[in-house]
């Protein structure tokens, strides 16, 4: 509990500081946005501030991929309202101090026009206060806490299908619905202290303990811890069925190590984020022990979505052939949404028209149709993605699968 409640004060102390630093960025001006307004032959910038070193580095460099795939098939295209897209992108080193002072430097000395948000619930819920103050639209790719959509904000939106307590539903309403003998009696908990993980987590728990399914085990553990073996062991003596791991990757690769070294393999094993890297998955934790494990994923490559084929393509051309990390997915239908409003507006000036039409509006994006409450909130539902064979598979809801679902995680590969 102490962990989380020092997790808890850095946040609220980062929040406090955005305040009042984002006053003395803007020097009390309202009236939001860079310049660069339509009819002008200048770039329009689009700033960002990614985590590309430190905690979040993988996903952070994953979501750059996605907006320069991005800005080069805007560019190649004509650019957005026929002028050339500029993408200033800083690194915040995975630091919420630092994201508060790169998002307040893009607004008062770059003067981006436009703005994208960067990666994790941790670093969107200070960056979105910068973007809120300064009235600038701002559509992260990644931050479904719901802390994020109760502070009343008008500019912020979420580019996934789902707030992060709702990402594992598809899953646990799977799971309650097996018949008796084949639905797990028990489960285990353990997760991150992160603002996403967390509730990911609690989501699935509440549709499990509603369907019978006995919690056995329950641990929060902090950001920096690197040695699972003691939750691990604890888990092992618990022997649940089921295994819900809130992750992001390290540790998800870390603690799915020791519970191999361990001999520690419930029958179902459900974990957030890490499973959806792809190729750095199966490399850090071997191909072999990937079958069956589930996770709940934004974007499959093979999604009959609009211009998610050309994405798909145009991610190969750059950045080499192999998985598409879910992470350059989000990214792009970020800029995807962003890109909407502004051609739907005609314009770039008015930030508040931006806000006003996308509340107002669903967006077709590389991971189907993105619509919006009034906190920014988006009103989707996640595809459940599993290993099998060695290679991701959409399974769950049967509509979008490209698998029939495998029910056990069988480290050592299915055969």
């Amino acid at each position: 509990m102490a962990q989380i409640s020092r997790r808890r004060g850095l946040m609220a102390a980062a929040l406090t500081g955005v305040l009042a630093t984002s006053l003395a960025a803007c020097g009390g001006d309202d009236s939001g946005g860079g310049g660069g307004g339509g009819g002008s032959d200048e770039p329009i910038v689009i700033g960002t501030s990614l985590p590309l070193t430190g905690e979040f580095s993988q996903p952070g460099q994953a979501a750059e991929q996605g907006y320069k795939v991005w800005q080069e098939m805007v560019n190649d295209e004509g650019g957005l309202l026929g002028r050339e897209i500029e993408l200033v992108v800083k690194d915040d080193a995975s630091n919420q101090n630092t994201i508060v002072s790169d998002y307040n430097a893009l607004i008062s000395q770059d003067k981006v026009d436009l703005l994208l948000g960067t990666f994790s619930s941790l670093l969107n819920l200070p960056a979105s206060a910068v973007a809120e103050r300064n009235q600038m639209v701002y559509v992260e790719p990644a931050g479904g806490s719901p802390d994020m959509f109760n502070r009343g904000f008008e500019f912020l939106f979420f580019a996934q299908q789902a707030t992060a307590d709702k990402q594992g539903k598809v899953f646990a309403e799977w799971v309650a619905g097996l018949p008796d003998g084949e639905k797990p009696a028990t489960a285990a908990y353990p997760t991150l202290d992160d603002p996403f993980a967390a509730p990911n987590v609690a989501g699935i728990r509440e549709i499990l303990e509603g369907a019978g399914v006995e919690t056995v085990y329950e641990e929060t553990y902090a950001i920096d811890t690197k040695n699972f073996d003691t939750i691990v062991s604890a888990m092992k003596n618990a022997d649940p069925d089921l295994v819900v791991h809130g992750a992001q990757f390290e540790d998800g690769i870390g603690m799915t190590r020791a519970m191999l070294k361990a001999g520690f393999t419930p029958d179902m094993f459900f974990q957030t984020n890490a499973p959806s890297f792809g190729g750095q998955f199966t490399e850090g934790i071997g191909e072999e022990n990937t079958e069956g494990i589930f996770y709940a994923v934004s974007h499959s490559v093979d999604a009959e979505t609009p211009g998610n084929a050309e994405f798909v393509a145009k991610y190969a051309e750059m950045f080499g052939e192999g998985e598409v990390p879910e992470d350059a997915a989000d990214a792009f239908a970020a800029a995807e949404v962003l890109q909407a409003a502004v051609e739907a507006v005609g314009g770039i000036d008015d930030q508040q028209a931006l806000a006003d039409w996308l509340h107002e509006n669903e967006v077709e994006t590389i991971l189907g149709p993105l619509s919006w409450d009034e906190t920014g909130a988006p009103q989707g539902e996640f595809l459940i993605g599993q290993w099998q064979d060695g290679a991701p598979e959409i399974v769950l809801p049967e509509e979008a699968a490209t698998a029939e679902v495998e029910r056990d995680w069988m480290p050592g590969g299915a055969g």
